[in-house]
């Protein structure tokens, strides 16, 4: 059976993603499956799964906004910035109002700076920041700027310290760093306690499929088709292109086509990427330059 598409996975907690992707190419006797963007060990929630020839195109979900739901616990600072670490300092919370968590909030959007945590996957000098952090080698991690396009205070409860949040945001920004500095921002110190991607990209929480099912499904071509959805579908920043049907070997042997030959039906937000289809088929990624469409990769 050969599959090549991408699967909405609902991550449970516990599994690194990289587990995930090892289970489904055992699973599905597949010599190739890679994930679209990482998500902590502790964290649940979507985990788009590329596979077989899907994994070409990973790097175009790399401007996809990403949905979080979490839950952060006041009063504690950690090592890793969740709970699952070792606490650094704790604070009372006694003082936290309402107004102020929500005002702290509206303030966390738009374009910030924001620094990633020190254990996290980040390389510094080719080694990985946990690695370096666990090792007790002393490094800095400089800030970069990310985008909140919005969040929103789904339940305050003051009595427990916790806080539940929802955040939709750029790539690149990690929800304990923000649970970090709004403990900041408030007095008292926090730290991530629960975390779920509901969103990333085309894919949506409500639309996922755990390991087990796909794993069960995984004999079963109809329902393990049904799963797996096409590549270019998921492909939301890139825009499309038709190719007129007599360019379509010159495409598939990698020539460019000049203007006459293809025509732009949506814009690109990807890096002017675009899908190309001829007859209703899509034959891959290709790049408009200097008026020409250069082909990225081909795919049928």
């Amino acid at each position: 059976m050969t599959i090549d598409g991408v699967i909405n996975i609902n991550k449970p907690a516990g599994w690194t993603s990289q587990d995930v992707c090892a289970k489904l190419k055992h699973a599905l006797h597949v010599k190739k499956a890679g994930h679209t963007g990482t998500l902590d060990p502790m964290a649940t929630g979507v985990l788009p799964v590329c596979v077989g020839k899907a994994t070409r195109v990973i790097e175009y979900y790399g401007n996809d906004a990403k949905t979080y739901s979490c839950v952060m616990k006041l009063g504690i600072e950690t090592d890793t910035l969740d709970v699952t670490g070792e606490a650094l300092r704790t604070g009372s919370y006694a003082k936290v109002t309402e107004k102020a968590v929500r005002e702290a909030f509206k303030a966390y959007t738009g374009v910030i700076k924001q620094t990633p945590p020190k254990y996290s996957a980040l390389k510094i000098d080719g080694k990985r920041a946990y690695d370096l952090a666990r090792s007790g080698e002393d490094f800095e991690i400089k800030p970069r700027e990310i985008t909140i396009y919005g969040n929103k205070v789904d339940k305050i409860d003051l009595e427990n310290g916790e806080i539940e949040f929802e955040v939709t945001c750029s790539k690149g920004t990690y929800i304990r760093t923000i649970c970090d500095d709004i403990g900041r921002t408030l007095g008292c110190g926090a730290a991530m306690k629960e975390l779920t991607r509901t969103a990333s990209g085309f894919f949506r929480i409500e639309d996922s499929y755990t390991i087990e099912e796909v794993i069960n499904a995984s004999t079963d071509a109809k329902k393990l088709g049904k799963m797996t959805v096409p590549p270019d579908i998921t492909l939301e920043k890139l825009g499309k292109v038709i190719l007129n049907d007599n360019r379509v070997t010159a495409f598939m042997n990698g020539n460019s086509t000049w203007s006459s030959g293809f025509r732009v039906v949506e814009r690109s937000d990807f890096d002017e990427i675009y899908r190309v289809y001829a007859g209703g088929e899509f034959l891959g990624s290709a790049a408009i330059e200097n008026g020409s469409l250069v082909p990225k990769k081909v795919f049928r």
